[in-house]
């Protein structure tokens, strides 16, 4: 077995492959760019080694700066993880150039499987289906268009130097076909350097299914069955499961016999996956990725094995364990947190990690991550945070476990998918098995809730436990800064004001004998009351809530009932600027009685005018215009008694149009 290693990537893949070297005594070298030179891979690292800018192409793309430290280190082997220049024969050609070890299959293999039409037509000549359509090299206008009509409508236009979903277009007439082309082109060239497509049906609802399989230097070759990865956006993958659920045991000998075809058919050795799009009994072979898939670990969960260490140890020229696929043990489930807003069409967000806390130790449950809280996700890499993997006895188990992991797993800082995934695993639709690459289109509206206003207890709990966080952090040896909002006479009274998705949200909090009671825009009172011994907990009405949230200055990201809330906190006192300026409102800083109003709703008022006078404590306080604007709204009338933070006058910007007053 090898001494040591050099992982050439970075991320929760490096650190998953890590795991497994260390406990077999491996040595771990890793590699890394400047933007991840305090990354999670770097600090479980044996020793670690800089490669170049945060740029991909500058650092974790360059396999002679790779190569290079591997020579430096004394490194044994290489192993690739996936993505970057996993998939890349002159990389692995460097290896072996320099007495390295590639933990992977032969160049010639990775060649052979690189370009889609190439290895279709290898496919198609070892006797695998494939889904009808046209591969050739003539790729002009005239000859794609001519290949099409002949295919039939709808077809898809697929890159065929790349995957992704980089380059690829279905069409469903004629007439759209020359510009559909010209756009899956562009793509193409832009993601791959290389604008050849290739044609295909398009089946109207299909299943991604795959096969994963190993082979060694010593003639065996297996399947260990099969995946479906068919719940996926943007044609990337979002939840993949094994065994894939409601094949037919024919159609899952065939998948199984024809994976292990196209392996021997290029004389593969190592990990790789078949990809099939199946609909119906129908499975046509789609790709072959010749490296470890992000989704392995659902086909470890079954079969009880370690793939990577699998993957070491064919590497070394050792054998298989096996001389066919092992038996399965029930049904195991993967999803992929993303740095993303699902909302915005998956777009990836960036930022700090401020909260990342995992699920709670459960049984059948695995997360792999390569983040921690305060990590950067940075706009140079995947956004993925982590792959949270659930198995149990059947398929419904396992999807309840891994719901469950994901209401326990908690995330602020960032936008994120988490909601989403909780939505997803929670679906009659996916509970049912009722798969297909549409899933996600088809069930948007439910997986993909438009925006809405948070539920008062919602608000109540945040606030009941955001005040007692206060408390406690200030000097409790000063009465002034203990929060306890303490009066001679009646309750205590303190405002928050908050935004969320929809609006403007008022929080009256009132302290009595040391229970607090919450008005949520002037709704019906709530009883709360808050604990942080343990986590962040809130008791609405005698029941109690965990309410994690994170704070990232006024931004709030709060989790209730299982629902993630994006907030933020606005100041009521604040001067005009940012939120509060947006909302132009003013309000009482203490409880008092309105003595004047001396303003009327469409009065147009200067900076420093007073539009209020209010008494309290025997004063008289003037609530003035921090800034030029329009009386939009009177919270009060002259006589009333009001509370702490009771909207006094709300203004409006000023239409600069108009000739000034």
């Amino acid at each position: 077995m090898f001494r040591s290693l050099l992982i050439a990537n970075r991320g929760e893949i490096a650190c998953r492959i890590m795991r497994t070297a260390q406990r077999m005594g491996i040595h771990c070298i890793a590699v890394f760019s400047e933007a991840d030179a305090a990354s999670l891979h770097v600090a479980l690292a044996n020793e670690a080694h800089p490669i170049g800018p945060a740029a991909a192409r500058d650092s974790y793309l360059r396999a002679d700066r790779i190569v290079a430290v591997a020579r430096a280190t004394g490194a044994e082997a290489i192993h690739p993880g996936y993505g970057f220049l996993s998939e890349n024969a002159d990389f692995a050609e460097a290896c072996a150039a320099a007495s390295i070890a590639f933990v992977g299959p032969p160049p010639s293999a990775i060649r052979a499987m690189g370009s889609k039409a190439e290895a279709k037509a290898l496919m198609a000549a070892a006797g695998v289906p494939v889904v009808p359509g046209y591969h050739g090299e003539d790729q002009s206008e005239d000859r794609l268009a001519v290949e099409a009509a002949r295919i039939g409508f709808p077809i898809l236009i697929k890159a065929s130097a790349g995957g992704g979903g980089k380059g690829m277009r279905p069409v469903f007439s004629s007439a759209d076909f020359l510009d559909e082309l010209s756009g899956a082109r562009r793509e193409a060239r832009a993601a791959f350097g290389d604008d050849r497509v290739l044609l295909e049906r398009y089946l109207q609802k299909p299943r991604h299914v795959e096969v994963q399989v190993f082979a060694d230097r010593h003639g065996r070759t297996i399947h260990l069955h099969t995946r479906d990865c068919s719940v996926q956006r943007r044609h990337q993958k979002v939840l993949e499961e094994a065994p894939a659920p409601g094949l037919s045991p024919a159609l899952r000998a065939r998948l199984h016999d024809a994976a292990i075809a196209a392996a021997r058919a290029v004389g593969y050795v190592n990990a790789g996956t078949v990809e099939f799009i199946v609909e119906g009994e129908d499975a046509f072979f789609m790709e072959m990725n010749t490296r470890l898939q992000v989704e392995h670990p659902v086909t470890e969960m079954i079969t009880g094995t370690d793939l990577v260490e699998w993957q070491l140890r064919v590497a070394a020229g050792e054998a298989l364990p096996f001389d066919e696929a092992p038996e399965t043990r029930g049904h195991a489930v993967e999803v992929r947190l993303y740095a993303e807003d699902p909302a915005a069409e998956f777009r990836p967000s960036i930022g700090t990690l401020a909260r990342f806390l995992g699920p709670a130790q459960r049984e059948g449950v695995r997360m792999d991550t390569g983040v921690r809280a305060g990590d950067a996700i940075t706009p140079h890499y995947d956004p993925m945070i982590a792959k949270v993997i659930a198995a149990a006895p059947d398929r419904r188990m396992a999807l309840e476990r891994l719901h469950a992991a994901l209401s326990d797993t908690q995330l602020g800082g960032l936008t994120t998918n988490l909601s989403f995934l909780r939505r997803l695993t929670a679906h009659a639709a996916m509970l049912a098995g009722d798969l297909d690459t549409g899933f996600i289109a088809r069930h948007a509206a439910e997986l993909i809730p438009p925006p809405r206003e948070v539920p008062a207890p919602a608000l109540g709990a945040f606030a009941a436990v955001y005040l007692e966080r206060l408390r406690l952090q200030r000097d409790r040896t000063s009465p002034w800064d203990a929060c306890l909002g303490f009066r001679l006479y009646g309750a205590g009274v303190e405002l928050l004001l908050v935004r969320d998705e929809v609006r403007l949200r008022r929080i009256v909090v009132r302290r009595q004998r040391g229970a607090m009671q919450v008005v949520v825009d002037g709704g019906a009172p709530i009883a709360v009351a808050a604990d942080l011994s343990i986590d962040l907990r809130a008791a609405i009405d005698g029941v109690w809530h965990r309410v994690p949230f994170t704070m990232d200055g006024d931004a709030i990201a709060l989790n209730f009932g299982g629902e993630d809330f994006d907030l933020r906190l606005v100041d009521p006192y604040a001067p005009l600027g940012g939120d509060a300026a947006a909302e132009g409102r003013l309000s009482a800083p203490i409880p008092g009685r309105v003595v004047q109003m001396l303003v009327a709703v469409g009065d147009r008022v200067a900076r420093g005018q007073v539009v209020a006078i209010l008494e309290a404590m025997k004063t008289e306080l003037r609530i003035t215009a921090p800034a030029d604007g329009i009386v939009a709204h009177l919270g009060c009338a002259a006589g009333d008694s009001v509370e702490e933070g009771t909207e006094i006058v709300t203004l409006a910007a000023p239409d600069e149009s108009a000739s000034p007053p």
